[in-house]
């Protein structure tokens, strides 16, 4: 691997605290401080991304890379970092928070000048671990690694998965916070992404009062990441500020398309540049529910709730809008913006929900359609993934007991099948409105709906497997999430089995997780 092209740019344009003391402590008027790895000495790989690392610029992983992918025994051109940001959690100001198990190796830049951070997940202490020891378990590490990987190959905004090792060390967790902690494997994983930078970066920043900073942190921002915006003055931070807004919406449409629950939307889990971060209790949605919460710390509330992502979302950037007051200084563009996010957001989000059901254009009377959809949904408590896969295999000749019994969670009695007859009459009556063929409108749906997700069952069982030594379901689930929209092994084309209902790491998870 091409591990000396690492450089560290953001190092040399911020302030910083280069003590490398990892004594947890708040660093005032710093992004980041430098940090040493923990020494790991029997580290052993799990999975690599090949195809990554040729990407961004790495190339091809030999034995002795292996050091690098646990942070050990680093050269000298390598000076790791975690930065610092601030963040409102489940709704209240924690102030300081920061890259608690994050340490950043830099940044590599490819054959086509494009550059990509990599980022240590679980590779020690820093002085943002808030009393932490920095370590990841393999259970977390696989799960992120999986996930980020599949929503990738999904088509949804994400931050990606380098790699997967043991650290050879034991680390001692209590999953459900309920008093039964327990020595579990440690992992690391090194996750990329164009940037790590999250709205409290610049929240950290505002709540310091330290305007000049926050105006340099937004123009490196805009100059690096922000191609687009082309304007000069001030205009180019209220194009920011709308470019924010328009990702974040456009990154919530896309957990609606495929059923992700991120399950903790801090903002400090807010990426600026509208990516998936920090996968921690998330899950992919088995039957649909608008206030399902896959996070235990997120109950009895359900502030995180799938159907309440897009309202979180814009409640999250009213922060960041305070947060950039300061620079764009103009209340009234903020304010019309922000009105704006929930125009665009739920106008997006029912063209998506067209494609979805192989409509080629939205009507007005759609929205009464997709309020019909979803209470048949949450009342049959029908599979979201597998409900859309058998919509496209029905026939005029369809018994829709039998068609739709394997994908309910519920039995389907008579009543139920007779609301689920008229809304299939209603459905096939709008698509006679379509100007597009039948196989048109069917390539769409097959486009829009994936035939794989990475459900919380099967990440179970493979971190059950990798744990005891076996890695053949992780290659299989790894193939599979690569061809999203192909059913390349039917077996995992099916609902979560009874049998996982309450099962800890499964179907309940903690921040933890």
């Amino acid at each position: 691997m091409n591990i000396e092209h690492i450089r560290q740019p953001f190092l040399k344009k911020f302030p910083g605290d280069f003590s490398n003391n990892l004594l947890q402590r708040n660093t005032p008027k710093v992004l980041f401080a430098t940090v040493k790895p923990a020494e790991f000495y029997k580290p052993h790989l799990i999975a690599f991304n090949e195809v990554l690392s040729e990407e961004i610029g790495l190339g091809k992983f030999e034995e002795k890379d292996l050091n690098f992918l646990v942070g050990s025994h680093l050269p000298d051109n390598i000076q790791t970092y975690a930065t610092a940001y601030a963040g409102h959690q489940f709704g209240n100001w924690a102030g300081q928070l920061g890259d608690g198990r994050a340490i950043l190796a830099g940044e590599i830049t490819n054959a086509n000048g494009k550059k990509t951070e990599v980022q240590w997940k679980g590779a020690g202490a820093t002085p943002y671990s808030r009393r932490a020891d920095g370590r990841a378990v393999l259970r977390s590490s696989v799960r992120e690694y999986l996930i980020s990987e599949a929503m990738y190959h999904l088509g949804v905004p994400t931050t990606r998965a380098l790699s997967l090792a043991f650290t050879g060390e034991d680390v001692i967790r209590d999953i459900m916070y309920n008093g039964n902690p327990k020595y579990e494997k440690g992992a690391v994983i090194i996750r990329t992404a164009e940037s790590f930078l999250r709205f409290g970066h610049f929240e950290l920043i505002f709540a310091q009062g330290e305007h000049k900073l926050l105006q340099d942190l937004l123009d490196f921002t805009i100059e690096n990441y922000f191609p687009e915006i082309v304007s000069s003055d001030h205009q180019k931070y209220k194009d920011f500020f709308e470019n924010v807004c328009t990702r974040t919406a456009d990154l919530m449409v896309e957990w609606f398309r495929v059923g992700f629950v991120h399950g903790v939307m801090n903002t400090d889990n807010m990426s600026i540049l509208g990516l998936t971060i920090d996968y921690g209790p998330y899950s992919m949605m088995d039957e649909y529910n608008l206030n399902f919460t896959p996070n235990t710390t997120d109950l009895p509330g359900r502030r995180y709730a799938f159907g309440k992502q897009g309202q979180i979302a814009h409640w999250n950037l009213w922060k960041l809008a305070n947060a950039l007051q300061p620079i764009i200084d103009d209340e009234k563009f903020l304010e019309n913006t922000l009105n704006n996010f929930g125009i665009y957001f739920w106008e997006a989000h029912d063209k998506m929900l067209c494609k979805k059901f192989g409509f080629d254009w939205l009507k007005k009377e759609d929205e009464e359609f997709f309020t019909n959809w979803q209470g048949l949904m949450q009342e049959l408590e029908l599979d979201h993934t597998l409900f859309f896969n058998q919509l496209e295999k029905i026939t005029p000749d369809t018994d829709l007991n039998e068609h739709f019994s394997p994908v309910a969670y519920t039995v389907l009695n008579e009543e139920k099948i007779n609301k689920l007859d008229d809304f299939i009459e209603q459905y096939r009556s709008r698509l006679h409105s379509n100007s597009i063929s039948k196989q048109e409108s069917l390539e769409l749906m097959k486009t829009t709906n994936p035939k794989f997700i990475l459900r919380n069952y099967l990440l179970y069982e493979c971190i059950e497997e990798i744990s005891s030594g076996k890695t053949e379901m992780l290659i299989k689930l790894t193939q599979a999430l690569e061809h999203p929209y192909q059913e390349l092994f039917p077996e995992f084309s099916k609902k979560r089995p009874s049998s996982y209902n309450d099962t800890v790491g499964c179907s309940t998870l903690s921040c933890s997780s």
